[in-house]
C-alpha cells in the first residue's frame, strides 16, 4: 500500500480497520505515532479496540518480528497494518527487511490473516519501493486493488548478493573442528572466543546457543563433523559452521517456524532470532552457516 500523503494513509487505512472490526477480527496496527493518532481520531471510540505498536520498537529484527506475527496470527482472524521502517538501514539490513517482507507471505500463508503493508513514497528509499510489487501479491490504492504481475514467490526471491561467494575471512581467524563427542569443549571455546573479543555476556550466551544448535544438527543429521572458523570483523564477531557433504534442501530455511512435532528445523530458526545476520551457501560440497553477531555496546 504506497501513499504519498496522511490523507491518503488515511483514506486507505480507516476502511479496511473498520471492515475488520465489522467483521469480528482482531487488528493490529504498527506504524509511526503520528499516523497512530490520526487513526486513533478517525476511530473514535473504536481505537480502544485495535492493538497499536510504534514501528521503530516493533521493526527492530527482522527475524524477531516474523516470529512476533506469526504468534500473533496463529489460530486468530486478525487484520494487521504493519509498517516498517528504513531510514538509517545500511544495505544489509534493507536487503533482509525485504527479504522479510517476501516471506511473510509464507510465514503468514496458513493463518487468517489479511496484512497491509504501508510505504510513504515521502520517506522509503527508491530501491525498497522498487521492490513493492515483487514481495507482495496485491497492491491497494486509491482504485482499489489490484493484482501484481511482478509477484514473485518468497523461495524464488533473489536479491543482490545472494548467489555471490562468501567473503574470506580477515584478521586472525580460530578454528576448531567438532564431533559429537566435542559438542560441551566446542560451547566453551566459542565462549571463551566471544568473551576475549568483548562481547556483552548476553550475547554471548545467545551466540553460543546458536552455534550449538547447528554444530549438533550437522552431526545428527549431516556428515557428523564439521568446522568452525571465528573472527572479529570491525564491531561484531563472525562464526561460520562448516558441513561436508550439507545441501540446502529448505527453499526457505530458518525463515518458517518448525512445526511443534517436528524434530528438525530448529537451529536455523533459533539462529536467525538471536544472531544479528545469518548467511547460508552450499559451495564445493560443503554448506557453510555464517552467525554475524555485534560485540554490544
Amino acid at each position: 500500500m504506497p501513499y504519498d500523503s496522511d490523507e491518503d494513509f488515511l483514506l486507505l487505512v480507516l476502511p479496511e480497520v473498520r471492515r475488520a472490526l465489522a467483521g469480528g477480527r482482531r487488528v493490529l496496527v504498527v506504524t509511526c505515532t503520528a499516523n497512530l493518532r490520526l487513526l486513533s481520531d478517525a476511530l473514535g471510540r473504536d481505537a480502544g479496540r485495535i492493538d497499536s505498536r510504534i514501528s521503530a520498537s516493533w521493526y527492530a529484527h527482522p527475524h524477531r518480528t516474523l516470529a512476533a506475527y506469526h504468534e500473533y496470527t496463529v489460530g486468530r482472524r486478525t487484520l494487521i497494518v504493519g509498517e516498517a521502517t528504513w531510514a538509517g538501514r545500511g544495505e544489509r539490513e534493507i536487503r533482509e527487511w525485504i527479504r522479510y517482507e517476501s516471506v511473510l507471505n509464507a510465514a503468514l500463508g496458513g493463518t487468517a490473516a489479511r496484512m497491509l503493508c504501508p510505504y510513504d513514497r515521502r520517506k522509503v528509499p527508491e530501491e525498497v519501493i522498487a521492490q513493492v510489487a515483487v514481495t507482495h501479491p496485491v497492491t491497494l490504492g486509491m482504485a482499489g486493488e489490484a493484482a501484481s504481475g511482478a509477484f514473485v514467490q518468497p523461495h524464488e526471491l533473489v536479491l543482490n548478493g545472494d548467489h555471490a561467494p562468501l567473503p574470506d575471512p580477515s584478521g586472525n581467524v580460530e578454528s576448531v573442528r567438532f564431533t559429537a563427542p566435542e559438542l560441551k569443549r566446542l560451547r566453551h571455546t566459542v565462549g571463551d572466543y566471544a568473551r576475549a573479543a568483548g562481547m556483552e555476556r548476553d550475547l554471548i550466551a545467545s551466540l553460543v546457543l546458536s552455534v550449538s544448535e547447528i554444530a549438533a544438527n550437522s552431526v545428527e543429521h549431516g556428515a557428523g563433523h564439521g568446522l568452525i572458523r571465528m573472527w572479529v570483523n570491525g564491531r561484531e564477531l563472525v562464526c561460520e559452521i562448516a558441513e561436508p557433504g550439507g545441501a540446502l534442501d529448505d527453499p526457505l530455511p530458518g525463515y518458517i517456524p518448525p512445526e511443534p512435532e517436528s524434530s528438525r528445523g530448529y537451529g536455523l530458526w533459533i539462529s536467525r532470532q538471536l544472531c544479528d545476520h545469518v548467511e547460508l551457501r552450499a559451495e564445493d560440497g560443503t554448506l557453510r552457516v555464517r552467525l554475524h553477531m555485534r560485540l554490544g555496546g
